[in-house]
């Protein structure tokens, strides 16, 4: 079995965490602040450096005023995820 950090699974995974937070408009470091932890944790896990746990996962998903249960049936359902595109002039800081 493949290591879950480099799989093609976590990585698709994490795509929907991350395509999630751009949806919503919300910076690495708003959504860093939401959960009490540094902006590092959050570029972490969206680049691949770090594991993200359930736990984790809910806290994520509810920052971002998302329904963890539904979103993990997304991911379960093998969904393709639907990057947010970049935006400029952003308010909330670094995407």
């Amino acid at each position: 079995m493949e290591k879950s950090l480099k799989s093609p699974e976590y990585a698709r995974l994490i795509a929907l965490l991350v395509a999630l937070r751009q949806t919503a408009r919300v910076s690495q470091q708003v959504l860093a602040d939401k959960l009490d932890r540094h902006q590092s944790f959050i570029a972490k896990y969206e680049g691949g450096e770090r594991r993200i746990d359930v736990v984790e996962f809910v806290a994520i998903a509810r920052a971002l005023n998302a329904d963890p249960l539904k979103l993990f049936r997304e991911f379960l359902a093998g969904k393709p995820v639907k990057s947010a595109k970049k935006r400029t002039g952003s308010k909330t800081g670094r995407s």
